[in-house]
């Protein structure tokens, strides 16, 4: 599970694509970090993040929750550094925002269709 930019989104899901993982589920989200929100004209290429949340507080222009995209993608535990390292690369920026990514356990995988069980129906 990953959450990203809403602008690297696009990039993310091709890059996953091309090593192999075309199979994922992808949900509009808000939330925030450490930044405890942003200031919404300078987002995501402001550098002094103090003075972007004292200036977009006093202009009442300050989001408390920032729009993010959340990917949640299942893969066999073999997988998991290949699409983590992925995700990575393409979102990482340095910059307050860049997101993060969860590695959960799945207890089973059950497609829906077939009726097929663990990672027969993961089928990335």
């Amino acid at each position: 599970m990953a959450i990203v930019r809403p602008n690297l989104v696009k990039k993310t899901t091709d890059a996953l694509s091309s090593v192999g993982f075309p199979a994922m589920t992808m949900t509009e989200c808000f939330g925030r970090g450490k930044q405890k929100g942003y200031f919404a004209a300078n987002m995501p290429d402001v550098v002094d993040m103090e003075k972007v949340i004292k200036e977009g507080k006093e202009m009442g222009l300050y989001l408390k929750y920032i729009p993010k995209r959340l990917i949640s993608i299942v893969v066999e535990d073999a997988d998991v550094p290949l699409v983590v390292g992925v995700i990575m690369k393409i979102n990482r920026t340095g910059k307050h925002g860049d997101g993060k990514i969860f590695v959960l356990p799945t207890e089973e995988t059950i497609r829906i269709r077939t009726g097929e069980t663990g990672d027969i129906a993961i089928g990335n």
